[in-house]
C-alpha cells in the first residue's frame, strides 16, 4: 500500500476575501472516460477573529447570514472548535461547501474556483461528505446537509458536472453515510445508510431499498459489518460499492470511544447487500503516517470514494478534518485482509 498526501487547505481558494479555508477533506470521487472527477468538501470560517466573540456564517436565502456569539456567555460551550453548543440549538462554526476538482492521473488535481454551496433551509449550516454513484447515464450525489432541523440526506443529480439538480431530501432526518449501489438488484436500488442518534442501541450500517432512489424502505440492519476486532462505537458506508465476481467490495469507516477513525472492508451478496460475506479481520487503512496522526482531529481517517482501476485501487479519504490523502492498495491487499464472517 502507498499513502500520499495529495490536497490541504492552502491549495483552495476562499469563495469570499473576508473566509478562510478551514479545512478541504472526505472527498468523493469518479472517473469519467480518462478523467477523475473530486467532489472536495470544503469548510471556510470568517477570516477575521477576536478573542472577544466568535462570528459563523450560515447560508439564507441565497446569501450568508453572520451569527455573533460573545464568547463570555455562560450561555453557550465553546470547548469544541468545530461546534458551539446551547440547550436549544447548536452551531457549526465553519460552514461548507462542494469544490470540484479534476485530474488526468487521479494524483495531481485542479479546482475550479465555482462552489456547489447550500441551497435550502435543510443546508443552512452547510454540505458535506458527497458520495458520487453512476446509475445508466446520470451521476447521482447524495450529501449530508445539517441545519437547525438536524442533519438530512440530500440528493442531487447531473448529467455533466455542470448543471446540477437538487431532488430533495431521501431519508428521515438524523442520518447519514448515505452510498447508492451503481444498479438495480432483482429490481430494486439500493442504498447503506447510518442513523445518526440512537439513545439505547449501536450506531451500526444499515441497508434500505427503493424502485426510484427518491422513496426508501425495506430497512435493515447490516449486522455483519460491525467490527469484532477493536472496540468500535460507530461505523458507516464510505465509497460506492464496486461489483467483483466474489460479489461487492464496499470500504468503509469504523471508529471509537476516542473518535479514532480507520477503514475497514467487506464483502456482499452480489445479489442480496443485506448479506455480508466477508468483513476486515484487521484494519485496512489505518493512520500511520503524520499527517494522518496530527491536525484538526488527529487519527481520523473518512472515505467517501475509491477508483477500482484495472490493477489497483485508489481509496480517497479525509485526514484529521483538514486535508486529502489517496491510499493506492491491490485487490489482494483487500482480500487477504477479509475473514469470513461467523
Amino acid at each position: 500500500m502507498k499513502k500520499q498526501l495529495l490536497i490541504t487547505k492552502n491549495q483552495i481558494k476562499p469563495t469570499r476575501p473576508d473566509f478562510k479555508v478551514f479545512g478541504v477533506f472526505n472527498p468523493a470521487i469518479i472517473k469519467v472516460a480518462d478523467e477523475y472527477i473530486m467532489f472536495a468538501r470544503v469548510a471556510e470560517t470568517v477570516a477575521l477573529e477576536k478573542d472577544s466573540h466568535v462570528v459563523i456564517p450560515v447560508y439564507r436565502n441565497n446569501d450568508y447570514t453572520f451569527l455573533k456569539f460573545a464568547t463570555n456567555d455562560p450561555n453557550y460551550d465553546f470547548s469544541d472548535v468545530r461546534v458551539i453548543r446551547n440547550h436549544r440549538q447548536n452551531y457549526l462554526t465553519s460552514i461548507s461547501h462542494f469544490r470540484i476538482g479534476r485530474s488526468k492521473d487521479g494524483y495531481n488535481f485542479t479546482f475550479d474556483d465555482t462552489p456547489i454551496l447550500p441551497d435550502s433551509i435543510y443546508e443552512e449550516f452547510g454540505i458535506e461528505d458527497p458520495r458520487i454513484t453512476k446509475i445508466d447515464d446520470k451521476y447521482y450525489i447524495s450529501y449530508t446537509a445539517v441545519s437547525e432541523y438536524g442533519i438530512n440526506v440530500r440528493l442531487m443529480v447531473t448529467a455533466d458536472f455542470k448543471k446540477f439538480t437538487r431532488l430533495g431530501n431521501i431519508f428521515h432526518f438524523d442520518n447519514k453515510d448515505v452510498v447508492l449501489f451503481p444498479k438495480k438488484i432483482g429490481g430494486y436500488y439500493y442504498a447503506y445508510h447510518r442513523p445518526s442518534t440512537s439513545e439505547f442501541g449501536r450506531l451500526d450500517m444499515w441497508v434500505a431499498k427503493s424502485t426510484n432512489l427518491l422513496h426508501w424502505g425495506e430497512h435493515e440492519v447490516l449486522t455483519g459489518a460491525r467490527i469484532d476486532y477493536t472496540a468500535s462505537v460507530r461505523l458507516g458506508a464510505g465509497a460506492v460499492p464496486y461489483l467483483t465476481k466474489e460479489g461487492w467490495i464496499v470500504i468503509y469507516h469504523t471508529a471509537d470511544s476516542f473518535n479514532r477513525y480507520h477503514l475497514a472492508a467487506l464483502l456482499v451478496d452480489k445479489d442480496d447487500p443485506s448479506k455480508v460475506l466477508k468483513r476486515s479481520k484487521k484494519p485496512l487503512i489505518f493512520p500511520t503516517e503524520l499527517f494522518e496522526k496530527e491536525g484538526l482531529m488527529p487519527e481520523v481517517v473518512f472515505t467517501c470514494g475509491a477508483i477500482f482501476e484495472k490493477n489497483e485501487i485508489k481509496v480517497y479519504y479525509g485526514v484529521c478534518d483538514e486535508a486529502i490523502a489517496v491510499a493506492t492498495l491491490t485487490y489482494d491487499e483487500i482480500y487477504e485482509n477479509l475473514g469470513e464472517v461467523l
